[in-house]
């Protein structure tokens, strides 16, 4: 175990919410949650000011509802959240080589190995300087934790916030340890917390007390030797630079429970054909070709063909999708579906083309890798989705973003990240002056290095027209635009 706290764990505070209440004035200071609005829909993330009412991430959003209901509930924008990542993960590969990243947010750095750090003041420095770029780049901030191991600067970073630094020098991990509850440890969940707190096992320090064969007697040899090492602050997992993907896959969650076997056909196709572009996106291909179903009762099935090679073939895996489907039983309905692509390579099997069932094989030959797609047929204006939190653009009004849609009509909020709140509007759904619109950056490129954050004072070029009053903070007061 090294000596110096040189190990940085970074994680963004309450991301996807911070983005959205960074990108949009009238929601700051507010409570915001971020997630599937639907009925089944989850949290995936929760501000601090909707924490404040117990909304948490992973909860089902009607319970949430229930908690805050007068918090901005908005579907995620995850093509913003990515590129907002990017640029942090950028300022953390300019800091070292060793940069292992967990999620759209987290990440651990080894900042040895890239020579900014071999102390406990110069890995306090780079954590004060990221800090600070991260919110020059982006507006937003983030927390970090300092320490000699992986598990100790996770620790450190969740005691750090929002917005903080903690540093675990070395020589007092066992004493910051030692209070804080079992569930601090990772690995430890509610059920294992559970099963520790029957046996009188609640702190860190009395995980140590009762020792290794205690432990192993009540977890089992691994999870009982791996908790006790952890207790006594033994890690000495490497952070690793590149974490290769195992496997691609998407899924949907549907509202009401799907029971016509032709439409689940027909999604489980749908779900095919998006893994395809996102395993084609990463410039891969894969052997092993999975269904996921879950039933209208939770009961979760899964099911798997392999093939003789690697493909990225789309219509090689609709097909075995589809023969995967034929060994499930879907009756009763489907709440779940998903197709996901294992044994992955960087390559593909030019005989695998051959596998598409019919003549297609023999008629089409191999498929050319770069063959576009068929375009799809834009949505007509009374088809067009307003989705909440979403980016709209009005030819008079300018930019800004979904409050809310229904009975016909999309109420919007016209506003900036650099401006002040602004004003509501509602339109018809098939309003002609409407029409959806790429996020605007959080801060300007040219603004950058500077202290300023997105409304507070940046130079971002506001959307909203000059004859709207900047003031105006109204949370709905727009009227209905009128049918000629």
């Amino acid at each position: 175990m090294r000596t110096a706290p040189t190990i940085l764990h970074l994680d963004m505070d309450a991301f996807f919410a911070s983005v959205e209440q960074a990108s949009k004035p009238s929601l700051r200071g507010k409570a915001v949650v971020v997630g599937g609005l639907g009925p089944r829909g989850v949290v995936a993330t929760a501000s601090y000011e909707a924490r404040v009412f117990g909304v948490h991430s992973a909860m089902p959003m009607g319970q949430a509802r229930r908690l805050a209901p007068n918090a901005a509930y908005l579907v995620p924008r995850f093509t913003l959240y990515k590129s907002i990542s990017e640029r942090v993960m950028e300022l953390l590969r300019a800091l070292s080589p060793l940069v292992e990243p967990l999620s759209l947010d987290e990440a651990f750095v080894d900042l040895e190995a890239g020579g900014v750090a071999w102390d406990e003041r110069s890995a306090r420095l780079a954590g004060v300087k990221l800090r600070a770029d991260i919110r020059a780049v982006t507006g937003l901030t983030g927390s970090v934790g300092l320490a000699a191991s992986k598990m100790l600067a996770k620790i450190a970073s969740e005691e750090a916030k929002p917005d903080g630094l903690v540093v675990i020098e070395p020589g007092t991990e066992r004493a910051m340890l030692g209070p804080m509850s079992v569930r601090t440890l990772p690995g430890v969940g509610p059920a294992t917390g559970d099963h520790l707190r029957r046996a009188g096992i609640t702190t860190v320090e009395e995980i140590v007390e009762a020792g290794e064969d205690e432990l192993v007697r009540l977890l089992g040899k691994a999870h009982g030797h791996g908790l006790y090492a952890m207790a006594l602050a033994r890690d000495d997992r490497p952070v690793v630079a590149e974490r290769e993907a195992k496997s691609v896959s998407v899924e949907d969650t549907y509202d009401v429970d799907i029971h016509d076997r032709t439409r689940v056909g027909l999604e489980v196709q749908r779900l095919a054909e998006r893994c395809v572009r996102r395993l084609r996106g990463a410039g891969l291909s894969g052997r092993t070709i999975v269904l996921k179903v879950r039933r209208y009762d939770f009961s979760t099935l899964t099911r798997s063909e392999t093939l003789r090679g690697p493909t990225d073939d789309p219509a090689v895996i609709r097909e075995a999708a589809a023969r995967l489907l034929d060994s499930v039983d879907t009756t009763g309905g489907v709440r779940l579906l998903g197709v996901g692509v294992s044994g992955l390579a960087d390559y593909t099997q030019e005989d695998l083309f051959a596998q598409a069932a019919g003549e297609r094989a023999v008629a089409e030959g191999p498929v050319e890798e770069n063959t576009a797609a068929p375009a799809e047929e834009p949505p007509s204006l009374a088809e067009r989705r307003w989705p909440a939190g979403h980016d709209v653009r009005h030819v008079r009004f300018g930019h800004g973003w979904v409050q809310g849609s229904g009975l016909g009509r999309v109420t919007v909020r016209f506003e900036t990240p650099s401006s002040e709140p602004g004003r509501v509007r509602t339109f018809w759904v098939d309003d002609p002056d409407l029409e959806a619109a790429d996020p605007l950056p959080l801060v300007l490129r040219g603004t950058e290095g500077g202290d300023e954050a997105p409304g507070a004072g940046s130079q971002a070029v506001s959307s909203v027209p000059a004859s709207l009053p900047k003031s105006w903070s109204g949370s709905g007061g727009g009227a209905a635009t009128s049918r000629p």
